[in-house]
């Protein structure tokens, strides 16, 4: 290690680094967001992203994992890191950097009684308050990846129920793309793809016929993953 290497191990500025999670649910066809407000000062009382400060023993990845779990009671959900917000007066309670994750969960799973006893609550995606410093961005950036990962990927079953229809599969898609789908070619493409596993069950909410439910086929899926096989529906 040379001296002047040596030499920045011995600066004493400190920087705090945060783990700030774009939480997104699906419920009642709506793609929706788990928001609270802050509870410390600066900017107390506004809305904000649910995040934390990261520990000094844990890893970034790790200190997400735990925000989740305290605030949903959730585990071994799909978690993905989406990018380092670092701009100097982002934060300004303290220099503060953020890496973001984005996290998709089963809203129908979540710890209800863990979620109030922290001051959160679900918005739909289009109806989410004014957030607190970057955090508009960082949800807009999450959703922009949402967007291009579910093309080449079928992430929208993380969001789903054990047990779903393909209408509710592509009411899903259509809020994901922003756009409508076409019934027929989003049916015969999605089962296509052998990754769906059909049920001797029905939905019968909707109408009196119903409709068939399905679960999504988690081995045959890593199987053609491995494969490289291209997920793309729309």
């Amino acid at each position: 290690m040379t001296e002047v290497e040596t030499d920045l191990y011995s600066i004493k500025d400190k920087m705090y680094a945060a783990a700030d999670c774009i939480i997104f649910g699906f419920d009642s066809g709506k793609l929706k967001l788990l928001v609270f407000k802050r509870r410390v000062e600066p900017l107390k009382g506004e809305w904000s992203l649910i995040g934390s400060f990261v520990r000094l023993e844990e890893d970034v990845a790790e200190a997400a994992k735990r925000v989740l779990k305290e605030i949903t009671g959730l585990e071994n959900v799909f978690m993905e890191q989406l990018k380092t917000y670092g701009k100097a007066d982002r934060d300004p309670g303290f220099r503060c950097l953020s890496i973001a994750q984005y996290a998709l969960i089963r809203i129908n799973e979540y710890d209800e009684e863990l979620v109030e006893k922290h001051g959160a609550h679900w918005y739909d995606i289009g109806a989410v308050p004014d957030l607190v410093l970057d955090h508009n961005k960082m949800v807009q950036d999450a959703l922009e990846r949402l967007k291009r990962k579910a093309r080449h990927q079928p992430i929208g079953f993380e969001l789903l129920p054990e047990k779903f229809t393909i209408p509710q599969l592509q009411q899903l898609y259509e809020v994901i793309y922003q756009k409508e789908l076409d019934s027929r070619n989003f049916r015969k493409k999605l089962l296509s793809l052998k990754v769906l596993i059909k049920l001797d069950e029905k939905d019968k909410t909707s109408s009196r016929r119903g409709a068939f439910l399905y679960k999504f086929d988690y081995e045959n899926y890593h199987k053609l993953v491995k494969s490289g096989y291209n997920f793309e529906i729309s």
